[in-house]
C-alpha cells in the first residue's frame, strides 16, 4: 500500500494518510509498523491508538532492521528515481503501481506474488496466522 500525501510530509498529514490507509486492513494484518526515525512519524502515539498497530523505531543508520521496506524502495525505484516529489502523481497511479508490484512474483515467497501470498493468508481458517510484514 502506497499513501498518497499531496501537500506535505509533516506529521499530520503522514498521520492522516497512515489511520487512513491502515484502517481498510483486516485486523489479523494490522499488528505492527517499523519505522525509521523521521520526524513525519512524531505523531506515531494518535496512528498506533487510531489502528491498533504497535509501531517501532529502527536504530539510527539501521537499514537492515527494515529489510522488507528497503527491498520494497529499491522496487520503487523503477517508477520513481530517487529524489521524485511524489506528490504530483495521482492516487490512481500510486494504485497501479503497488498493484504491479503487489503482483510480481518473488523468490522469497516461492515465486508466488504477495498478492497470492496473501489470499493464501487470509483463506486459511486458522486463527493464529503467521506473521506478516507491512511496509511503510
Amino acid at each position: 500500500m502506497l499513501l498518497h500525501l499531496p501537500n506535505t510530509h509533516k506529521a499530520l498529514d503522514v498521520q492522516e494518510a497512515m489511520t487512513a490507509t491502515m484502517s481498510r486492513l483486516p485486523r489479523t494484518l494490522r499488528r505492527t509498523l517499523t519505522w525509521d526515525q523521521g520526524q513525519e512519524m512524531a505523531n506515531h502515539i494518535q496512528i498506533a491508538a487510531a489502528t491498533d498497530l504497535d509501531i517501532y523505531f529502527c536504530d539510527p543508520h539501521s537499514p537492515w532492521q527494515r529489510g522488507t521496506n528497503e527491498n520494497t524502495n529499491g522496487l520503487l525505484r523503477q517508477y520513481f528515481p530517487k529524489f521524485t516529489d511524489l506528490s504530483g502523481y495521482h492516487p490512481d497511479y500510486l494504485e497501479f503501481v503497488a498493484a504491479e508490484l503487489n503482483n510480481r512474483p518473488r523468490k522469497r515467497l516461492g515465486w508466488r506474488s504477495p498478492a497470492e501470498a496473501l489470499d493464501q493468508l487470509l483463506s486459511q481458517p486458522d486463527s493464529n496466522p503467521p506473521g506478516v510484514a507491512l511496509t511503510s
